[in-house]
């Protein structure tokens, strides 16, 4: 990917959550990006090289002031291309000049923030002096006493100085983050970094990160046989599909059976990969060893845990049978990584993904994980990019660790089935009424409580399902979605009378945050 860095930028990674983001939102203005954390050996051959058309310094939870803390990669700013700092990026570069970079007193600021533009140049040259827009407020330092050389363009409505720039050099550092959706002039003041100030060309598309990846997937694997953990959903199909067109006939895909799939999984997977691409798939049915290894396991880690050993252990039991296999692929994404580790910096886990943290610390495979860097809608389109069918790639999201982390509580057959009678029933109906494309994802889970009902005047006790549906852009924040309450009706009417053992059923109206998506 290095000849593409002359016509793209670097983002400098220094631990944030929106780290990522920002490399996002970059492609979408059509400019290659690049995420390199702050002390890595690449970004050291590229500073001390060809360098970049613009470097962008990320936010993270370091303190420019204390000893030990992420600091300016040394002769970045000797390279005289452009830097935009964020958040902690410019505490960086406010400290490297000489300013003072302190607690904020009350704790911090954190959310939405109103701004004043003071001086209107730089990222900040489409505004007018005087003009306030909302931004997103993340942090717990500020920037006091700036040096000659730097010049305030910013202050927030408590006088706190929101964005800087060098008066002679193209060095500018804004404290809050134009990347988040929140920051409503967000998509302008990049625009006006890449394009006014870095002199980039709105070239790139997927196509270029096909053609790269592929050689790139080509220059790792030579000649070994890689190994494709299949699920059926978008993510892996994905893969899958890039593995193919990469390495040919070098690629096995395993699908693995674990009885925790959708209705009709396995036949729909054999049609778009043996019939479509004529991949070489082992499908594998291994329902009955993972539910019984699931037995008595109630924890959602733990659940994901033994899910993820199993996949592994499965994948090595088909590799013995095919010689070469070295690699295994997965369709791992940046949302999956940020929730499941530590990405760059302290980040908190929130959950581990059986395809992340959930795997077994000694693998016979060395992993290739092409999608790390991509969100869900980014993966949607290279999807298309590849040939998929739209009824695969446009497919809402479904776990790895399959109706297991849907079912709160122990997984039994019986909860098995009833969940897969109720989830199918739940999207078949969004389908027949055109709401299915209307909403980025919905399922049904299995609540671990049983209600009074009535039916045919006899008194039940059973189980509650509760149904679930969200849209979002990529995943990592998510909104309710307003579904008609006659639908909701009509869904709840089916189930209840259609599927044995469930006599009342929910509508989740939670955002994430504070929630998240699945349930567990």
């Amino acid at each position: 990917m290095k000849e593409l860095l002359r016509e793209g930028v670097v983002i400098v990674d220094y631990g944030s959550q929106y780290t990522l983001l920002i490399a996002r939102r970059v492609r979408e203005l059509g400019v290659y990006s690049e995420v390199l954390p702050w002390d890595s050996e690449r970004l050291r051959e590229l500073i001390d090289g060809e360098g970049a058309q613009g470097w962008i310094l990320s936010g993270g939870p370091g303190q420019a002031s204390a000893v030990g803390s992420p600091r300016l990669p040394e002769g970045l700013l000797e390279t005289g291309q452009p830097v935009l700092g964020i958040c902690y990026g410019m505490q960086l570069l406010a400290a490297r000049f000489g300013a003072t970079v302190r607690p904020v007193e009350t704790g911090g600021e954190y959310g939405r923030t109103h701004v004043a533009v003071e001086l209107p140049r730089g990222p900040l040259g489409g505004f007018d002096s005087g003009a306030t827009t909302t931004v997103w407020m993340s942090h717990g330092d500020t920037v006091e006493d700036l040096p000659a050389e730097l010049e305030a363009l910013a202050f927030t409505e408590n006088g706190a100085l929101a964005a800087m720039g060098h008066r002679d050099r193209p060095i500018y550092g804004l404290q809050f983050h134009p990347e988040v959706s929140h920051s409503l002039d967000g998509e302008a003041i990049l625009q006006s970094f890449l394009f006014d100030i870095c002199q980039c060309e709105a070239g790139w598309k997927m196509a270029d990160f096909v053609e790269s990846a592929v050689t790139s997937i080509r220059e790792r694997v030579g000649d070994a046989r890689v190994v494709c953990g299949l699920s059926g959903g978008v993510d892996s199909s994905v893969v899958a599909a890039l593995l193919h067109r990469a390495v040919g006939d070098q690629l096995t895909c395993v699908f693995v059976d674990h009885g925790l799939l959708r209705e009709q999984e396995s036949v729909r997977v054999r049609e778009i990969f043996e019939d479509h691409f004529g991949v070489d798939l082992r499908v594998v049915d291994a329902s009955e060893r993972f539910l019984t290894a699931l037995q008595g396991v109630r924890d959602p880690e733990r659940k994901r845990k033994v899910i993820g050993e199993l996949f592994i252990r499965t994948f090595e039991a088909v590799s013995e049978e095919l010689k070469g296999a070295k690699f295994l692929a997965q369709g791992t994404l940046y949302p999956d990584v940020i929730e499941s580790v530590s990405a760059g910096g302290p980040s908190v886990t929130i959950k581990t993904h059986h395809n992340v943290g959930g795997l077994p610390e000694e693998l016979d495979f060395e992993l290739i994980e092409p999608l790390r860097e991509l969100f869900k809608d980014e993966v949607r389109e290279l999807g298309r990019e590849l040939g998929l069918p739209r009824e695969s790639v446009d497919r809402h999201p479904f776990p790895g660790p399959g109706l297991a982390i849907r079912i709160l509580g122990e997984v039994t057959p019986d909860r098995v089935e009833r969940l897969r009678q109720a989830d199918h029933i739940y999207i078949s109906a969004l389908r027949e009424d055109d709401l299915y494309d209307e909403v980025w994802q919905a399922f049904a889970v299995l609540l671990p409580i049983q209600t009074v009902g009535v039916m045919g005047d006899q008194r039940t006790y059973e189980e509650v399902v509760a149904l679930r549906a969200v849209t979002s852009r990529d995943g990592m924040t998510a909104d309710r979605a307003h579904l008609p309450m006659e639908f909701l009706g009509k869904v709840s009417d089916r189930i209840i009378n259609r599927v044995r053992g469930i006599n009342r059923v929910v509508y989740d109206v939670t955002s994430k945050p504070p929630a998240t998506i699945e349930w567990e």
